[in-house]
Protein backbone atom coordinates (compact mmCIF):
# COMPACT_ATOMS: atom_id res chain seq x y z
CA UNK A 1 0.00 0.00 0.00
CA UNK A 2 1.06 3.54 -1.28
CA UNK A 3 1.03 6.36 1.39
CA UNK A 4 1.50 9.66 0.39
CA UNK A 5 2.82 12.47 2.91
CA UNK A 6 1.86 15.81 1.40
CA UNK A 7 3.56 19.55 2.64
CA UNK A 8 1.43 22.42 3.81
CA UNK A 9 0.30 25.03 1.47
CA UNK A 10 -0.09 28.47 2.62
CA UNK A 11 -1.40 32.09 1.69
CA UNK A 12 0.96 33.95 -0.79
CA UNK A 13 0.54 37.23 -2.93
CA UNK A 14 0.51 37.47 -6.70
CA UNK A 15 3.67 37.64 -7.92
CA UNK A 16 4.84 35.46 -5.38
CA UNK A 17 6.38 31.43 -5.14
CA UNK A 18 5.26 28.44 -3.08
CA UNK A 19 6.79 24.78 -3.03
CA UNK A 20 4.79 21.87 -2.25
CA UNK A 21 6.11 18.40 -1.56
CA UNK A 22 4.54 15.13 -1.80
CA UNK A 23 6.64 11.72 -0.63
CA UNK A 24 5.56 8.41 -1.33
CA UNK A 25 6.11 5.39 1.07
CA UNK A 26 5.39 2.07 0.82
CA UNK A 27 5.10 -0.05 -1.87
CA UNK A 28 6.28 2.01 -4.50
CA UNK A 29 7.47 -0.03 -6.69
CA UNK A 30 4.28 0.29 -9.29
CA UNK A 31 4.20 3.84 -9.33
CA UNK A 32 4.38 5.16 -12.77
CA UNK A 33 4.26 8.90 -11.96
CA UNK A 34 3.37 10.97 -9.25
CA UNK A 35 2.14 14.80 -9.34
CA UNK A 36 -0.41 17.12 -8.83
CA UNK A 37 -3.77 18.30 -9.85
CA UNK A 38 -6.20 20.96 -8.65
CA UNK A 39 -9.33 21.64 -7.53
CA UNK A 40 -10.89 25.66 -7.04
CA UNK A 41 -14.71 25.75 -6.03
CA UNK A 42 -17.00 25.59 -9.16
CA UNK A 43 -13.84 24.22 -11.38
CA UNK A 44 -13.51 21.09 -12.50
CA UNK A 45 -10.07 19.22 -11.28
CA UNK A 46 -7.50 20.12 -13.72
CA UNK A 47 -3.76 18.73 -13.90
CA UNK A 48 -1.09 21.10 -12.70
CA UNK A 49 2.08 18.85 -13.24
CA UNK A 50 3.36 15.28 -13.79
CA UNK A 51 6.29 13.62 -13.69
CA UNK A 52 7.41 9.87 -14.36
CA UNK A 53 9.85 7.94 -12.05
CA UNK A 54 11.80 6.79 -15.26
CA UNK A 55 13.13 10.18 -16.41
CA UNK A 56 10.48 11.16 -19.32
CA UNK A 57 9.77 14.59 -19.55
CA UNK A 58 7.63 16.09 -17.44
CA UNK A 59 3.99 16.92 -18.37
CA UNK A 60 2.69 20.60 -17.17
CA UNK A 61 -1.26 21.69 -17.41
CA UNK A 62 -1.34 24.54 -19.85
CA UNK A 63 -2.04 27.18 -17.26
CA UNK A 64 0.81 26.36 -15.34
CA UNK A 65 3.72 26.18 -18.01
CA UNK A 66 6.94 28.26 -17.69
CA UNK A 67 5.90 29.39 -13.86
CA UNK A 68 5.79 25.52 -12.42
CA UNK A 69 8.36 23.26 -12.17
CA UNK A 70 8.15 19.72 -11.09
CA UNK A 71 11.26 17.28 -9.71
CA UNK A 72 11.66 14.50 -8.07
CA UNK A 73 14.10 12.79 -6.02
CA UNK A 74 14.31 8.97 -5.30
CA UNK A 75 15.87 7.25 -2.29
CA UNK A 76 15.38 3.24 -2.33
CA UNK A 77 11.53 2.89 -2.21
CA UNK A 78 10.69 6.53 -1.09
CA UNK A 79 9.91 8.80 -3.90
CA UNK A 80 9.08 12.49 -3.20
CA UNK A 81 7.84 14.96 -5.83
CA UNK A 82 8.51 18.48 -5.74
CA UNK A 83 6.35 21.50 -6.92
CA UNK A 84 8.04 24.95 -7.59
CA UNK A 85 5.36 27.46 -8.00
CA UNK A 86 6.25 30.79 -9.30
CA UNK A 87 4.70 33.89 -10.33
CA UNK A 88 1.47 33.09 -8.77
CA UNK A 89 -1.64 34.26 -9.99
CA UNK A 90 -4.98 34.65 -8.33
CA UNK A 91 -6.45 31.80 -10.51
CA UNK A 92 -3.92 29.53 -8.95
CA UNK A 93 -6.05 29.39 -5.97
CA UNK A 94 -6.83 25.48 -5.34
CA UNK A 95 -6.53 22.64 -3.59
CA UNK A 96 -3.62 21.10 -5.01
CA UNK A 97 -4.07 17.05 -4.60
CA UNK A 98 -1.19 15.08 -4.95
CA UNK A 99 -1.47 11.46 -6.91
CA UNK A 100 0.60 8.47 -7.50
CA UNK A 101 0.04 6.68 -10.96
CA UNK A 102 -0.07 3.08 -11.26
CA UNK A 103 -1.24 1.18 -13.61
CA UNK A 104 -1.59 -2.44 -12.30
CA UNK A 105 -3.12 -0.58 -9.18
CA UNK A 106 -5.42 2.07 -8.42
CA UNK A 107 -4.17 5.33 -8.00
CA UNK A 108 -3.79 7.15 -4.55
CA UNK A 109 -4.56 10.46 -3.77
CA UNK A 110 -3.00 13.13 -0.88
CA UNK A 111 -5.50 14.80 1.15
CA UNK A 112 -4.99 17.49 -0.98
CA UNK A 113 -3.63 20.92 0.09
CA UNK A 114 -4.83 24.71 0.55
CA UNK A 115 -2.60 27.28 -1.65
CA UNK A 116 -4.44 30.69 -1.78
CA UNK A 117 -3.09 33.42 -3.91
CA UNK A 118 -4.50 36.97 -2.77
CA UNK A 119 -3.22 40.26 -1.51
Amino acid sequence: QVHLEESRGGLVQPGGSLRLSCAASGNTADIYAMGWYRQAPGKQRELVAIITTHGAEPNYGDSVKGRFTISRDMAGAKITVYLQMDNLKLEDTAVYICKALQPARDDVDGQGTQVTVSS
